[in-house]
């Protein structure tokens, strides 16, 4: 019974970088735990940096902020929000948290003036 509840490993090729350009290329995002790390089960804060392909950080963006666990086919089990813009282009993320080890993606929603794309990073814990 415990097999059928585990969660299988991630694909050998996941792309663990926490920096990339986003799907449609509009806009260069990095993400990091604010704190430096984080802990499962445990609340955090992330920090969202937002560049164009030029290096120019963007100021003027709305983040929506989504995620879950593929492997488990659910989303976080919080909301987390964009509570702030920190200048150079990056947004604190708040109400973070991984309630369990696995595979987990951060998916970030970004709008501005210059377009809309979206950034989605892979985790494991």
């Amino acid at each position: 019974m415990m097999a059928m509840h585990g969660s299988s490993a991630p694909p050998a090729d996941l792309d663990l970088s926490r920096s990339k350009a986003t799907e449609k290329g509009v806009f260069l995002a990095s993400v990091e735990p604010e704190a430096g790390s984080f802990k499962q089960g445990e609340l955090h804060s992330w920090v969202l940096t937002v560049k164009k392909p030029d290096g120019t950080p963007v100021e003027d963006a709305t983040i929506a902020v989504d995620g879950g666990m593929p492997d488990h086919n659910h989303g976080l089990p919080t909301s987390p929000q964009a509570t702030a813009h920190l200048g150079e282009g990056r947004y604190r993320v708040e109400g973070v948290k991984f309630n369990m080890g696995g595979w987990w993606v951060l998916r970030f929603a970004i709008s501005s003036p210059a377009g809309d794309d979206e950034a989605v990073f892979n985790l494991t814990l």
